[in-house]
């Protein structure tokens, strides 16, 4: 990484505590991890005290709160990264000021918003393409090979993949399990949820349920909570969160593909699911794929392939105590070791330079 980066940096990022999301534990733990290696300056828009996202008169004020801010530093930073795709224009006063080096981190709906089609789809897409003409010499860090992709479909083209990561720590697994399953996340159809409780759980030995820890979203989802096999925990945080995912037989995270073109730009509930020891079984599929190294922090199974699911299940429950308390132990020290902020903040600063 080049000693002018490191020595001056701006994050602009419009994800900020108080909100709550993956977006925001991006910034802040990124904020915190370059900071180890960079002197870095924050320009953040906070959330609301509820834990959503800024009112929409905040939004639009940000820009000149960013470019106030950027000119009442003494000396203009070396290089910019801004948060999101969604505020590329925030580049604008970062050049303005004599910025020279640009960075934008992209992360899943914020490069896929243009697939849902309508007037609004449309015109977000229009939108992305034209900052891929403005900033063309811009540096895009994409959380992984899936949302590069996506990427491309508007005109940012060779972005640097840099996966993300977690802070979860807890002890060696000790083999044991509670017999059931657990599905960590929002209630969407791409999450597949809904498919795995209608096509993988009637597979299953009648003692093997379905614990669903998260938020309920679709409306369709959220019916098959009343599946007499399935138990929802609501949300869960810190160690109780930790615990669910220890203590469960497998930790599921089967997305399906969905016809409105969403897709999963990461899937942080896997590394986080194996760090603190649990027995991660993933979709092969978007962003899963760069946050399960397969056979290494867990297992990749073909997306919507019901027998092969219950066929990892059963093999899951059938591994005696002991090999499944190394099997994990040796999972969750790959995880803790490659899905670390240090790495992070590493390959971030150096896809900058």
């Amino acid at each position: 990484m080049a000693d002018d980066v490191r020595n001056s940096l701006v994050l602009i990022t419009r994800k900020w505590q108080p909100a709550i999301g993956g977006m925001e534990t991006w910034s802040m733990r990124m904020a915190e991890a370059l900071g180890s290696f960079a002197a870095v300056e924050v320009i953040a828009l906070p959330g609301r005290r509820n834990g959503m996202p800024p009112h929409a008169a905040s939004l639009l004020a940000f820009p000149f709160t960013v470019l106030a801010r950027l000119l009442s530093l003494r000396q203009a930073p070396k290089a910019a990264l801004l948060g999101d795709m969604a505020i590329w224009p925030l580049a604008l006063p970062a050049r303005l000021r004599g910025i020279r080096r640009i960075a934008i981190a992209a992360h899943g709906t914020d490069v896929s918003y243009h697939r849902r089609g309508g007037i609004r789809g449309k015109l977000y897409g229009a939108y992305l393409r034209l900052g891929s003409r403005m900033l063309g010499s811009a540096t895009v860090i994409a959380n992984s090979r899936a949302t590069a992709e996506v990427l491309n479909e508007t005109g940012w083209h060779d972005a640097h993949v840099v996966p993300l990561a977690t802070d979860i720590t807890a002890p060696p697994p000790d083999g044991r399990h509670n017999g059931r399953l657990l599905f960590a996340g929002r209630l969407i159809e791409r999450k597949g949820c809904g498919w795995f409780i209608r096509e993988v759980l009637p597979l299953l030995p009648e003692s093997i349920g379905l614990d669903i820890a998260g938020t309920g979203w679709s409306t369709a989802e959220r019916a098959l909570l009343n599946h007499p096999r399935v138990r929802f925990l609501g949300p869960l945080h810190g160690d109780a969160l930790v615990r669910a995912y220890r203590e469960a037989l497998a930790v599921v995270v089967p997305n399906i593909p969905v016809e409105n073109g969403e897709f999963e730009g990461f899937g942080l509930i896997a590394p986080e699911a194996a760090a603190a020891g649990g027995m991660v079984l993933a979709a092969d599929c978007d962003g899963l794929r760069d946050a399960v190294i397969d056979g290494v922090t867990g297992h990749l199974l073909p997306s919507a392939d019901a027998a092969c699911w219950m066929n990892a299940i059963m093999a899951a429950d059938g591994t005696p105590p002991g090999i499944r308390a190394k099997r994990l132990a040796g999972f969750q020290g790959e995880a803790s070791r490659f899905f670390d902020w240090q790495r992070a903040a590493r390959q971030t600063l150096t896809a900058i330079a």
